[in-house]
């Protein structure tokens, strides 16, 4: 039996994913309300299947999708699957780039128990299964050249076009100098923006930043 942690802030929906799952054979070894006890119940039970809400507690917005991003940059080859309502497409590109095994479905598609199910195995089986809105969706904004960053990284870059230093950024994020430091170094490589003698590689990066907005 496939082991899954199933986060829902709902109950009743979770409820019914929780005997859906086990209908069809999975084993749900936790089934919880928010992204904090998603990331401690992974560490506890290391699940081979996760399934979670985008929208979660306390602010509602994309808790879960940006904890399904965390699980799979800690723990690679972790078959995560989200549910939402939209398409959150910052963090939407983050977890599809995270390589095989991952979906993202829109939850209009979960009504469909047969397809939703047969979404869950082929992605526990290193699949990747993306609603075909959210592709939709994705592929069809216009270019940015901050696509590749992550929102984390957008929101150090932010920063920085204010003209604020990595202390400063650090205290603002409530993160280390070192973890802004590597921040800054992604965000330059993603930008394409190799050192030089006669550029500043910030400057170039805050005007990206500007000609995205």
């Amino acid at each position: 039996m496939t082991r899954v942690v199933l986060a829902e802030d709902g109950v009743l929906l979770r409820e019914g994913l929780v005997g859906v799952l086990v209908r069809f054979g999975f084993e749900v070894v936790a089934a919880v309300g928010d992204a904090a006890e998603l990331m401690t119940a992974v560490d506890r039970h290391g699940p081979e299947l996760v399934i979670t809400d985008i929208k979660m507690p306390p602010s509602f917005q994309d808790e879960g999708l940006r904890a399904a991003v965390r699980l799979r940059q800690n723990r690679p080859g972790l078959p995560v699957i989200v549910l939402s309502q939209y398409v959150q497409h910052d963090y939407a590109a983050d977890l599809i780039g995270t390589g095989d095994g991952v979906g993202y479905l829109l939850k209009d598609r979960v009504a469909d128990i047969t397809e939703f199910v047969a979404a869950l195995r082929t992605v526990v089986t290193g699949g990747t299964v993306v609603d075909p809105d959210v592709v939709r969706r994705l592929i069809s904004r216009p270019q940015d050249p901050l696509a590749g960053l992550s929102g984390r990284e957008r929101e150090v870059l932010a920063l920085i076009a204010e003209g604020r230093s990595n202390s400063a950024i650090a205290a603002a994020l409530f993160i280390s100098d070192p973890a802004v430091g590597k921040h800054v170094g992604n965000i330059l490589a993603k930008l394409g923006l190799p050192p030089t003698d006669d550029t500043n590689r910030r400057v170039l990066a805050v005007l990206a930043y500007l000609r995205s907005r």
